[in-house]
């Protein structure tokens, strides 16, 4: 793995290329917030932007999801995947934040993952960009950059992926330098076709470097 130093001068190379890095789920409130990131798993963000563009007009409170039934939600949201697990996870979770958080989502992390649907990911999320609690998010962007770059082993979990980054990043650049992985995972070094021969990063990449080797053969 890269040292801390090398880790830092990678996250501002990622910063000249994404400056303007945010969560790019829309969204009005922290409750809004935690439904997007809840409907987001394994689906993309222009997907759920396009769903609940008129989810959030038809329901802005958690009373609301709970005054229909449960196949009339599945409906509204089934062009996402998982809609169906989804759609109850998202009534259990309103009815917990009306009878345990009067109707307000919780703003620290024990609390946030006690509710149906919320795993580490999406509380860290929530925390993040609603909260302004600094917090790195491991998304599949996230994970598959820092193993690519060598800040994390290709080996290690979500968790030590999580915990590796906050290791190396200055806490007070958390929340923006999950944003930047993920822009730069999504836009950039993407899954299957990473843009190597223009990744002001590539000196660094070895995995990058491998690549470009490969191309140069073939």
């Amino acid at each position: 793995m890269i040292s801390k130093k090398k880790t830092v001068d990678m996250i501002d190379k990622i910063d000249t290329m994404f400056p303007d890095a945010e969560c790019e789920l829309v969204h009005q409130n922290p409750f809004e917030l935690t439904i997007a990131v809840l409907l987001s798993a394994q689906c993309t963000d222009n997907l759920v932007n396009r769903v609940t563009r008129d989810l959030f007009m038809k329901y802005r409170t958690p009373e609301d999801y709970l005054a229909v039934d449960l196949p009339e939600l599945e409906n509204d949201i089934r062009s996402i995947g998982l809609f169906r697990n989804k759609a109850k996870n998202i009534q259990k979770l309103c009815r917990d934040v009306i009878d345990r958080f009067d109707g307000e989502i919780p703003s620290n992390y024990e609390d946030l993952v006690s509710l149906a649907g919320v795993g580490r990911k999406t509380a860290n999320v929530v925390l993040s960009v609603a909260f302004d609690v600094p917090r790195i998010a491991v998304d599949t962007h996230v994970e598959r950059v820092s193993k690519r770059l060598g800040i994390a082993r290709y080996k290690d979990s979500v968790l030590e992926v999580e915990r590796t980054l906050m290791q190396k990043v200055p806490e007070e650049r958390w929340s923006k330098t999950h944003h930047q992985l993920i822009f730069f995972g999504r836009y950039h070094c993407t899954a299957r076709n990473p843009k190597c021969e223009t990744c002001l990063l590539l000196e660094d990449c070895r995995e990058g470097q491998k690549r470009m080797k490969r191309k140069d053969v073939q």
